[in-house]
């Protein structure tokens, strides 16, 4: 009989092994679903984590799709660390992707390449005055940060509909709602010829190596988690609880908009009603399958991005859903949630007791 006992004090190993458990269950559920939709599960598996990394040019398209999880899921993180729940990345992700883009059509022929650089600071605005609405709501009116910033996902997607369908619509386009195309030079410079792995690689590692530092090695990050998860204790050591909110809040929206601007000036190249790809919900999977930790998160985005590939060649090769994309990264969600209860509690075996009349006997 099988009962759940607390533990005295959480596991390191299986906080660890947690999320490599729930991998592998998300394997197997997975199996079982391409056997019930009447398809091979060895194809269906190989579409997945095979696929997108049989080839260099698969890696890089693994590398392009994990870029924007991993910048989103390190601002993410120091928004969970600091008890302030951010659901509304993709919301920043897009206002990223809009700031990009209107400096981006603001360049002509004659452009230089530094416009690179005023495009990806218009992105990180773009996040971080997206998300500053959310902390100025939270501050001023106590607003629930979870409800506003998501709710403002659903506004900046219809903000970007009209510009691209108004303002912003391009009169060579066939009516299409889609601005124009940018011009090369506020293209995000590629590392490799035949490849769309650009220099976003650099900045998500770069991040990563920050991030690392400001939570784990500065008085600063050590104020941020303490203020959010602790706000009475942070004010009696001096720390400020409003700060923690505003710091949490602007670091992730700009990380957000940093990888909007990214998407748009680098793979995309064009403002479209497609820019919402999901990876700002996505990216909180990633943030908790890499439990918060910035290191972790690296192969975490990986693993997301691995889902995203493969449910588009699911898509082609087997006929399934693209939607799969969404299942499987429910599934491993969802197992993850059930595994961490390993963390606090141990299984323990129990003979069922005996009743009275069978004790007599």
């Amino acid at each position: 009989m099988l009962r759940l006992e607390a533990r005295a004090q959480p596991s390191r190993g299986w906080g660890y092994a947690s999320p490599l458990l729930a991998l592998v269950l998300t394997v197997i559920i997975g199996t079982l679903l391409f056997v019930a939709l009447g398809k091979d599960p060895l194809a269906g598996l190989r579409v997945f984590f095979w696929e997108p990394i049989k080839s260099g040019y698969a890696l890089g398209e693994l590398t392009v799709k994990a870029t924007p999880l991993l910048l989103i899921a390190l601002g993410l993180a120091v928004c969970f660390r600091s008890n302030v729940w951010n659901i509304g990345a993709e919301g920043q992700y897009v206002m990223g992707a809009i700031f990009a883009g209107g400096v981006a059509l603001l360049a002509n022929k004659d452009s230089s390449g530094a416009i690179v650089v005023p495009i990806l600071l218009a992105g990180v605005l773009g996040g971080m005055v997206w998300a500053g609405l959310t902390a100025w709501l939270r501050d001023r009116f106590n607003a629930n940060e979870i409800l506003v910033s998501l709710m403002l996902v659903y506004v900046a997607v219809l903000v970007l509909n009209y510009l691209v369908a108004g303002p912003w619509k391009d009169p060579q386009g066939y009516n299409f709602p889609q601005s124009k195309t940018f011009e090369l030079a506020t293209r995000i410079p590629r590392l490799f010829e035949g490849s769309r792995i650009s220099i976003g690689v650099f900045l998500a590692l770069g991040a990563v190596l920050v991030s690392w530092v400001f939570l784990f090695r500065t008085r600063a990050g050590f104020a941020q988690q303490v203020g959010g998860l602790a706000p009475a204790a942070a004010r009696y050591a001096g720390f400020s609880s409003r700060r923690a909110l505003w710091v949490a809040l602007l670091v992730s929206g700009g990380m957000a908009g940093l990888a909007g601007a990214l998407e748009v000036a680098g793979p995309i190249g064009q403002l479209t009603p497609y820019v919402p790809a999901g990876y700002g919900f996505a990216a909180i999977i990633v943030a908790f399958v890499g439990r918060l930790h910035p290191v972790g998160m690296v192969f975490s985005a990986i693993l997301m991005s691995m889902f995203y590939i493969g449910g588009e060649l699911a898509q082609s090769r087997l006929g399934l859903p693209k939607s799969l994309t969404g299942v499987f990264q429910g599934l491993l969600l969802f197992t993850l949630l059930a595994c961490d209860t390993l963390v606090n509690y141990r299984l323990q075996l129990r003979a069922p007791k005996l009743t009275a009349a069978k004790e007599a006997v």
